[in-house]
C-alpha cells in the first residue's frame, strides 16, 4: 500500500487480512505511531462510535499476531 489513505482503510476496515496486510507494510517508526493513534481513538473523547470500535477491533487483531 503506497497510499496513507489505503493504509488507514484497511487498519480500520475490521477485516483481519486487511489489517495484517497494512501493517506488515510499516516501518518500526510508523508501528508506533499508528499504534498511538489506534489507541487515542479508542479512548479518548471526540472519536465517534464507530471509529472507536474500528480502532478496537484493529487494536486487538495486532494484539492477538504479536502473541
Amino acid at each position: 500500500m503506497e497510499n496513507i489513505e489505503d493504509v488507514w482503510e484497511a487498519l480500520l476496515s475490521g477485516d483481519p487480512a486487511r489489517i495484517r496486510r497494512a501493517w506488515g507494510g510499516l516501518t518500526d517508526e510508523e508501528s508506533l505511531s499508528v499504534l498511538t493513534h489506534l489507541t487515542r481513538m479508542r479512548d479518548e473523547e471526540g472519536w465517534e462510535l464507530s471509529q472507536r470500535e474500528a480502532a478496537s477491533i484493529a487494536l486487538q487483531i495486532l494484539y492477538d499476531q504479536s502473541q
